[in-house]
């Protein structure tokens, strides 16, 4: 072959391969689809001599907390807003929304925030270190995003807020039960002892399991005696959060003699100093224990009637109490104290604090706080639960749409879906409850 035929050969394999090769790249290499590319650095910026680090195109705001039941969700969303309140804050920038997920409605938290990373992330991060929040996603909102989840905030106020045609006195124990152990759930977290507690001092909040049976023994004990169950409840409340914690275990009495079961810590001539510490849920003293079981030996009530666990024994142990045990002695003091005061609230339970002879009157208004509070969540929960779980015969109608604000009595109808440039939820993530 002459050297222009081995030319022409070896240009032939060369322009084959050359063809082959770009065949393969054009097959393999990654096309680039036209995603359109943002900065990944935020633009510095001077505002009124300040240096700015936006971090959102739009509204800026960060998820806080997301839920999957609604009165939990609402509690969390008011403490966090009464906190704000009381730090001078304003309560507005916080917001509780609702959004339908394949799983279920989604219920989430909100805090509008500055659209600066230098402000927004250290007053998030006060806000996380201080346990009101357990952590934060940054988001950014367009107007028409933020119009919407105010107006979703707005109608769980209406909502909550609007009285109902049933009360609180009206409602039964198969009603009550759900939303009761919700709120004990609720009120143990956020003591400041839960919050703030260090290492193994801190109790822990209630279980889901501890909360529904407490709710249970507090319900049949306010039925047995028949005890305002709002204010029963603010004493449980202003005690201990309804933990079993004890007491000061340094508080002492004076008497002339010792008792059965007592632990004396100093004796002298003529008196003996016995331990007197508080007691579990109720924080009731050991002093006022032993009197409320010689109330419970002269009581006339017939006692078959309470459930086995919360009936006292004959014979008390000021050492071994019974947990549920105590629910019944609680009750049992606070009816007397009712019956002694003649049916006045404020001073029975005044007195269940500071005595029957000085009853306290600052503890009684922190009750009245909490019943009223209570009585509020209460006689709305079992409405809601029921709108939830009925469904329209009109299958066409709003209410019979999916929604996760289909339990919200008040529901305007544009709110029946989110606007269609809403941002893309992220997986929820659940608040601990045990």
């Amino acid at each position: 072959m002459d050297s222009n035929g081995a030319f022409l050969g070896h240009s032939r394999t060369a322009l084959l391969a050359f063809a082959a090769c770009a065949y393969t790249d054009y097959r393999l290499w990654p096309l680039d689809l036209g995603v359109p590319r943002y900065p990944t650095l935020p633009t510095p910026k001077v505002q009124s001599n300040q240096l700015i680090v936006p971090f959102a195109p739009g509204i800026a705001s960060a998820k806080v907390a997301t839920f999957h039941d609604q009165l939990e969700a609402f509690l969390h969303f008011e403490y966090l807003r009464g906190r704000e309140a009381r730090d001078g804050g304003d309560t507005s920038r916080i917001l509780l929304t609702a959004t339908d997920n394949a799983s279920g409605p989604s219920y989430e938290i909100f805090i509008v925030c500055d659209n600066n990373i230098l402000t927004a992330v250290p007053r998030l991060s006060q806000l996380e270190g201080r346990n009101l929040i357990s952590r934060y996603d940054l988001n950014s909102w367009s107007a028409k995003d933020f119009a919407y989840y105010q107006q979703q905030s707005h109608t769980f106020d209406i909502a909550y807020g609007v009285p109902t045609e049933q009360k609180l006195e009206s409602l039964n124990s198969f009603q009550l039960l759900p939303a009761l152990a919700r709120f004990l759930v609720f009120k143990s977290q956020t003591d400041n002892r839960v919050l703030y507690g260090a290492g193994d001092s801190a109790p822990r909040p209630l279980s889901r399991d501890q909360a529904t049976q407490l709710a249970s023994d507090i319900l049949d004990v306010a039925r047995f005696y028949d005890l305002p169950l709002d204010y029963f409840l603010g004493v449980g409340a202003m005690e201990n959060d309804y933990m079993d914690v004890n007491g000061d275990l340094d508080h002492a009495v004076w008497k002339k003699r010792a008792q059965r079961d007592d632990i004396v810590l100093r004796r002298t001539r003529k008196r003996v100093m016995v331990s007197d510490y508080a007691i579990g849920t109720w924080q009731i003293t050991r002093e006022t224990l032993r009197a409320a079981h010689q109330l419970y030996l002269k009581d006339k009530r017939d006692y078959t009637l309470l459930p086995a666990r919360l009936r006292p024994p004959r014979v008390l142990d000021l050492n071994s109490v019974d947990d549920a045990v105590l629910t019944t002695y609680a009750g049992l003091l606070l009816r007397g104290l009712l019956d002694h005061f003649g049916g006045d609230v404020a001073k029975a339970t005044g007195a269940y604090n500071g005595g029957v002879k000085s009853p306290n009157p600052a503890y009684a208004a922190g009750v009245k706080t909490v019943a009223e509070y209570v009585r509020r969540v209460l006689e709305h929960a079992p409405a809601l639960d029921d709108s939830a779980t009925n469904t329209s015969p009109n299958a066409n109608s709003p209410a019979a749409q999916p929604d996760a604000l289909a339990s919200v009595p008040v529901l305007p109808a544009d709110l029946a879906a989110p606007p269609a440039s809403a941002p893309q939820q992220k997986p929820p993530y659940r608040l601990h409850d045990d």
